[in-house]
């Protein structure tokens, strides 16, 4: 019983760091993703996005039910239309391949 205990204890440990290093790499990108945008962005008149973005979620907040959930909808539409588009692709080139192993 102790064994199990020592192996669950440190199984948990390793993936603790695993998780860790994941949590610090995605930190890394984020930081790094947001002053990419802050360097493209400096200079520039920001106020025009800052507005646009305002207005936008004014818009948003004030939409009715049934006009959100049409629009949820639709992105939802979207997203399936891409994930068909991608699968395939990803079709096309497995059945390439298949034929190019076959030949």
């Amino acid at each position: 019983m102790s064994n199990f205990l020592k192996n669950a204890f440190r199984d948990m440990k390793e993936s603790a760091k695993a998780q860790h290093e994941v949590d610090k790499a995605n930190f890394e990108a984020a930081k790094a993703e947001a002053k990419a945008n802050f360097e493209e962005n400096r200079g520039r008149n920001t106020f025009a996005k800052a507005k646009a973005d305002a207005k936008k979620n004014w818009d948003d907040a004030h939409m009715t039910p049934a006009e959100r959930a049409a629009r949820m909808q639709a992105e939802r539409d979207e997203q399936i239309a891409a994930a068909k588009a991608r699968t395939a692709a990803a079709n096309e080139r497995l059945d390439a391949v298949k034929k190019k192993q076959t030949d």
